[in-house]
């Protein structure tokens, strides 16, 4: 279980994530929404271990991120926003260099590169990909460990609608397996979809925690899950003026 405990992050006078809590049961896929710079990515990287929080706690099953970083990220494997890998290498190459690391069979790695379908793409080079098919090596190398939290950063991004529909089955599969998986966004058809609770994002608050069963029986009564989006996005537009 992920347990986030009055995390705040300040950058000099700036407050990027401020005082927010919440935890995420083993097996849940669990969805940070909200507005570009409004503390999404910050809190998942301080689950990951990659920022130190100016204050509060995180714990990846009792294990205390900030003061066991290395054991607490064996249970993590993570997609940053924005991947990037050596245009000289193709996509096969970069794929075993990830499972070696990971100590892992050839066979393993070849059968999670034939189920990112990459359609003939495998041995092209990285020079020549799209930012989509980027991105979906990005979702093949995390799923290359059997990690049982997968931490998406903005996973969609780039993709085209087939691979927007190959990551819903990704997520689909990996919760079938019984992982836990957050990932961050801004889009809201992912998150109606594939998210069993949704934490909703305003200038580095959580404004909302809900589960999706719950806003869309009670919320959807007099507008949408949009509506309500918008709503506490306008609000904070309102804050500002």
């Amino acid at each position: 279980m992920i347990s986030v405990q009055h995390l705040t992050k300040r950058y000099g006078k700036f407050t990027a994530v401020n005082d927010v809590s919440f935890s995420v049961p083993n097996g849940e896929v669990f969805a940070l929404l909200g507005p570009n710079g409004s503390g999404k990515t910050t809190t998942l990287k301080s689950i990951v271990g990659l920022i130190h929080p100016t204050s509060g706690t995180i714990t990846i099953n009792n294990i205390d991120v900030s003061q066991q970083s290395t054991l607490a990220k064996e249970y993590i494997s993570y997609l940053p926003q924005r991947v990037v890998f050596p245009e000289n290498l193709t996509a096969r190459e970069v794929m075993q260099f990830y499972g070696k690391l990971r100590k892992l069979s050839h066979e393993y790695i070849e059968e999670t590169l034939s189920a990112a379908q990459f359609n003939g793409y495998a041995d092209k080079y990285i020079g020549e990909f799209s930012g989509g098919m980027i991105q979906r090596l990005g979702l093949a190398i995390a799923a290359l460990p059997d990690a049982p939290i997968l931490l998406l950063d903005e996973p969609t991004a780039n993709l085209d609608p087939h691979g927007v529909k190959r990551f819903r089955e990704f997520v689909l599969e990996q919760k079938g397996k019984g992982k836990t998986i957050v990932f961050t966004t801004h889009l809201l058809p992912e998150v109606e979809q594939l998210a069993d609770r949704v934490g909703i994002y305003v200038g580095g608050k959580l404004a909302a925690l809900e589960s999706i069963e719950n806003l869309q029986s009670t919320f959807l009564k007099t507008g949408s899950i949009e509506d309500l989006y918008l709503h506490y996005v306008g609000n904070l537009d309102n804050d500002h003026h």
